[in-house]
């Protein structure tokens, strides 16, 4: 059977792009699939200005004309010029269990990779840290967030067996949510707030909520300024995520911190788990796709934590836990039982510790890996 790798450029091609995992996981429990015209519009260069940022391409890999592998390679030049390096990123890799075929995949990307100046790969990463990211190696039995990402058993086996190494790592938590909150934690926040004339704005409509979304945006480039493989975002492309995320939240989940000039400090970004609406949808708004997630939207008994961020001039202020109890809040109200948190990487003691006095489980983990090829 002759196995054969194209680069793709064309509309109906991309569908094929975007089309195989739904023919990979068909049958899997806890994939999420992602609605199909998101990510067709992620691919296109006429919707994502991440590609006036980036060199990227794509390809499929194909069996007697049935399409067996897909893969993307991404050179961002300012995450190399930030972190002093030559790396081009392996993306959105989907494929079958077939060793053969894996190896093409990458050997494409690491020939794309040299003959463009580069030294060495590294992914699954997207075009930016809000892009899909990280291999799941941990935790197949568990059903992800819609920010996050499922991969079957035998992928990151392959990679590893053909060369691929740890990078690093993001870790995932399931969290208890406390049937009230304590009232050391409500005195506690209540001198916070006085001692640095501090106000929690909260939304209870998607207008109010799009007037702070550029702001909170702003915040999130400077507070991830540290994390791995971060780089600012401009403006074009912080408002194609906020295009794209804000009509899935609700914003009873949002919270944000200002300080005394009204100048945002903080925020936590959560929403009611979309995942098992968004597997009723099968990559489909329409027609009935909106109403498992509407629905989903008004009666959750899980909710996602998507973002949080503090300035770094705030971070030993108890903002954070400002934000999670005013947060908390509002899920015991809405009658939520458990958090699930998206990925954190494995080094930011931070987040994490976030999380130490709740009843917890670090349930997945995903991985970053690198390959040198100089």
């Amino acid at each position: 059977m002759s196995l054969t790798i194209r680069k793709i450029d064309t509309k109906s091609d991309f569908k094929k792009f975007v089309q195989l995992p739904f023919d990979l996981y068909k049958d899997n429990a806890y994939w999420v699939p992602p609605i199909k015209d998101d990510e067709l519009k992620a691919l296109s260069p006429e919707s994502n200005p991440a590609f006036k940022y980036s060199t990227a391409a794509f390809w499929l890999a194909e069996r007697d004309g049935k399409v067996v592998g897909r893969v993307g390679a991404i050179i961002a030049p300012a995450a190399n010029e930030k972190f002093n390096e030559k790396m081009c990123r392996v993306s959105r890799i989907e494929f079958i269990d077939d060793r053969e075929v894996v190896q093409l995949l990458l050997e494409t990307v690491e020939q794309f990779a040299l003959e463009n100046g580069m030294e060495g790969v590294h992914g699954p990463l997207g075009f930016t840290n809000l892009d899909h990211q990280a291999m799941l190696v941990e935790g197949f039995d568990q059903l992800p967030s819609i920010a996050s990402e499922y991969h079957l058993p035998y992928y990151h086996k392959h990679l590893e067996a053909l060369g691929y190494e740890k990078e690093i790592d993001w870790v995932e938590f399931k969290l208890k949510v406390l049937k009230e909150i304590p009232e050391k934690a409500v005195k506690l926040n209540d001198l916070i707030k006085k001692r640095y004339n501090l106000t929690v704005k909260s939304f209870d409509n998607k207008e109010e909520l799009k007037k702070v979304a550029m702001d909170v945006f702003h915040l999130l480039n400077t507070a991830f300024e540290e994390l791995f493989s971060f780089v600012p975002m401009p403006d074009d492309l912080l408002q194609f995520y906020v295009n794209k995320y804000i009509e899935v939240l609700n914003p009873k989940f949002v919270k944000v911190v200002a300080d005394k000039e009204d100048k945002i400090i903080g925020f936590i970004v959560s929403l009611p788990s979309l995942s098992e609406a968004m597997q009723k949808a099968n990559g489909k708004l329409f027609p009935f796709g909106f109403i498992h997630i509407t629905k989903a939207l008004k009666h959750p008994k899980v909710a996602d934590l998507l973002l949080t961020g503090i300035h770094p001039d705030w971070q030993a202020q108890g903002v954070s836990a400002l934000l999670i109890t005013e947060l908390q809040q509002i899920m015991i109200e809405h009658g939520v039982e458990w958090v699930e948190t998206t990925g954190m990487i494995e080094t930011n003691e931070k987040a994490i510790n976030h999380w130490k006095n709740y009843e917890h489980v670090q349930h997945k983990r995903k991985r970053c890996y690198r390959k040198m090829l100089k």
